[in-house]
């Protein structure tokens, strides 16, 4: 079994959004200015190519790509988690050792999925995945997409693979992603990736938050993990928490299809160009980023919001 280093990639974990130019090509001006700026933001990795990065509508090339610009951009100031998920196995192990060659810390997928398929051979997929790569392996819990459920009795069967070392629970259920921190004595490190409970969360035994928000955000989200984790200030996480929650309800209001929708025309009101997305979603029209805009100032208004870079930029 290779060394679990996954307990040393903690804090806020952007699942990096991907900037794409109008004719749908990787824009890679945009992919570097994002890193830096969020790293300068003070974020503790980047989990890439996963859904919010729209990596199910890339070609296995593009994410390579994406996995490259974004590695040597950062040049080794904070971790990789690159996820490597696909439905067939053989394009899986494929990005999973591009992933290692490139200097990734970690891989992650979620289980195969649109099939319905049996348990053991989800678990044969996590096996030839683990031996693609000498890298920590990140299961991905997300059963609203997948349809594919990644519990505690499933955790038990799973960490059989001595690769798989960790788990992003993208799921309300904390009590029993708690169940599954405090199995084997820690065996498994948790990463809670349902942005909207990162408090619970981290609470609940999550060393690192990875999700959507933490693109448009970061400095609200940095703040909340200092005041869960180092300060042990809880009130003032989750009034801090009300905060978030209400900027990514106005974000999902018009972005409905995916985070990325929202996300991105909003990263533009602090003058930060993440390009657009990629078909088929659909780009947000120009009325709805002007009401989105416009609900975002009543959130500074209402919740008398200081500090945060979004809302101080919105004019």
């Amino acid at each position: 079994m290779i060394k679990n280093t996954l307990p040393s990639i903690k804090g806020i974990i952007p699942a990096l959004i991907t900037p794409f130019k109008e004719d749908g090509a990787i824009y890679e001006t945009a992919l570097r200015n994002l890193v830096d700026h969020l790293i300068e933001s003070g974020v503790g990795g980047f989990y890439l190519t996963g859904s919010t990065g729209e990596g199910f509508l890339m070609t296995a090339e593009e994410r390579k790509k994406v996995v490259e610009i974004v590695i040597e951009q950062t040049a080794k100031r904070v971790p990789i988690i690159v996820h490597v998920g696909t439905i067939d196995t053989k394009t899986a192990e494929d990005l999973a050792k591009h992933a290692y060659d490139s200097g990734a810390n970690a891989i992650s997928s979620v289980p195969p999925f649109y099939y319905r398929f049996e348990f053991n051979e989800i678990y044969n997929y996590y096996k030839d995945l683990a031996s693609a790569a000498p890298l920590p392996l990140v299961i991905y819990n997300i059963p609203a997409t997948t349809g594919v459920e990644i519990g505690l009795p499933a955790i038990k069967k799973l960490v059989e693979i001595d690769n798989v070392m960790g788990i992003k629970y993208t799921s309300f259920n904390h009590y029993d992603m708690q169940r599954i921190s405090e199995f084997n004595n820690g065996r498994i490190t948790v990463f809670s990736g349902a942005d909207e409970m990162c408090v619970s969360g981290l609470i609940m035994g999550a060393v690192g938050l990875i999700g959507s928000f933490y693109n448009l955000i970061p400095d609200l989200y940095v703040r909340i993990y200092k005041q869960v984790v180092e300060q042990k200030d809880i009130v003032s996480a989750q009034n801090n928490l009300l905060i978030a929650n209400d900027i990514i309800q106005v974000v999902l209001k018009y972005g409905t299809s995916g985070a990325q929708v929202g996300i991105k025309p909003a990263m533009k009101f602090m003058g930060i160009d993440c390009g657009t997305v990629r078909k088929p979603f659909n780009k947000l029209r120009a009325e709805d980023i002007e009401n989105m805009k416009q609900d975002l100032l009543r959130i500074r208004e209402e919740r008398n919001a200081e500090g945060i870079r979004l809302l101080n930029a919105l004019k």
